[in-house]
C-alpha cells in the first residue's frame, strides 16, 4: 500500500512538473491582482462603459467621459484628441514679438474652444464641464469676475485653460502703451493672485489691438495674443470664412453668458448647440494650451 501511494506522488510531481503548472501557495503569500475582471453580465455595469450605437469606449485611466456623460446633456461623445505635438507649432521667440494667431497650424480635424469675460456665472455650466471633460480656455476680465472670483476656481481646477483678457474691457487701440501695459499687466498679477498661475495667453478686447499692445503684452509675460476665426452666437456659429466652415485648428470664440443675452437660453444650452456644430463637421476639441 505505502508503495503504491509512493508510486502515486511521483507520477503526479512529474505531471505537473511537465505541464508548467505549480502548487497553491497560501493566501498570505499570494500578491493582491492589480485589475478588476469585468461583469459577467455587461448588463450589470455602468451604462456609460456599454453604449454600441455611439461607438463610446468605457472611461480610461485618464477619466475620459462615458457616453452617459454626454446623453445627460443632450450629447453625443467626441472623438478622443491626438496627442499634442512634441514641438508646439506657434512659439514665441526669445525676444522676439509676441505671435497673433487666430488659428493654430495643423492638419488634424481640431479645434480649440476659448470663453470670454466672465459676466455669467452659471453653476449648470461648471457641472457641465466637469462631466463633459472639454478642454476650453477662459480669458477673464477682471470687472466681469470681481463679484465672484470663486465662481471661477472650480474650472481652473478641472484643468480649464485661465487666459488674461484685461482690468476693464477696454478699447485698446485708444490708449498709450502705457495704459495697455497697466491693464495687461494688473490682470496678469491678479489671475495669478487668485488662482495661483499666471496666464500666458492674452486676447484682446474686441480683437481690437496695435503694436503698442503686442510691446505691452510681451513686456507682462504674453507668449501669444489670441484671436479667434469663428464666434458662437445663441444657435449658429458667425464665421469670418466665405465658405462658412471650420478648418483644422480654428480658434472658436464664446462668452460667458446667460438669458439675458441669448435670447432666454441658457450657457449650457448655448454651449451644447455650440458642441454639435463642431460635431456636425467632423471635428473634435483640442487644449489650446498644448499648442502654444
Amino acid at each position: 500500500m505505502k508503495k503504491t501511494i509512493a508510486l502515486w506522488a511521483a507520477l503526479t510531481a512529474a505531471t505537473l512538473l511537465v505541464t508548467g503548472c505549480t502548487a497553491e501557495r497560501p493566501p498570505a503569500a499570494v500578491a493582491p491582482p492589480k485589475t478588476t475582471a469585468a461583469p459577467a453580465d455587461p448588463s450589470a455595469a455602468d451604462p456609460s462603459a456599454v453604449d454600441p450605437s455611439a461607438g463610446n469606449k468605457a472611461p480610461d485611466a485618464a477619466g475620459a467621459p462615458g457616453a452617459a456623460a454626454y446623453r445627460k446633456w443632450g450629447l453625443k461623445p467626441f472623438a478622443p484628441p491626438p496627442a499634442p505635438p512634441a514641438v508646439k507649432p506657434v512659439v514665441r521667440k526669445p525676444g522676439g514679438p509676441v505671435p497673433v494667431i487666430s488659428d493654430i497650424p495643423t492638419t488634424e480635424k481640431i479645434v480649440f474652444l476659448t470663453i470670454d469675460d466672465g459676466a455669467e456665472k452659471d453653476a449648470e455650466f461648471v457641472t457641465m464641464m466637469k462631466d463633459l471633460k472639454v478642454p476650453f480656455t477662459m480669458f477673464l476680465t477682471d470687472s466681469a469676475i470681481r463679484a465672484d472670483y470663486a465662481y471661477f476656481a472650480p474650472l481652473v481646477a478641472q484643468g480649464h485653460g485661465l487666459a488674461n483678457h484685461t482690468l476693464t474691457h477696454p478699447n485698446l487701440r485708444t490708449l498709450s502703451q502705457e495704459a495697455q501695459r497697466k491693464e495687461i499687466c494688473g490682470q496678469q498679477t491678479k489671475l495669478a493672485q487668485r488662482y495661483g498661475t499666471t496666464p500666458r495667453l492674452f486676447r484682446p478686447p474686441y480683437g481690437n489691438w496695435n503694436e503698442a499692445t503686442r510691446a505691452a503684452a510681451g513686456s507682462c509675460g504674453v507668449d501669444a495674443l489670441v484671436l479667434w476665426r469663428e464666434s458662437m452666437q445663441i444657435k449658429n456659429m458667425q464665421y469670418q470664412r466665405g465658405d462658412k466652415k471650420l478648418h483644422p485648428g480654428d480658434i472658436i470664440l464664446a462668452h460667458f453668458r446667460g438669458p439675458s443675452e441669448l435670447k432666454g437660453r441658457t450657457m449650457t444650452e448655448m454651449t451644447a448647440t455650440m458642441l454639435r456644430r463642431i460635431q456636425e463637421q467632423g471635428f473634435t476639441v483640442a487644449r489650446l494650451e498644448d499648442y502654444v
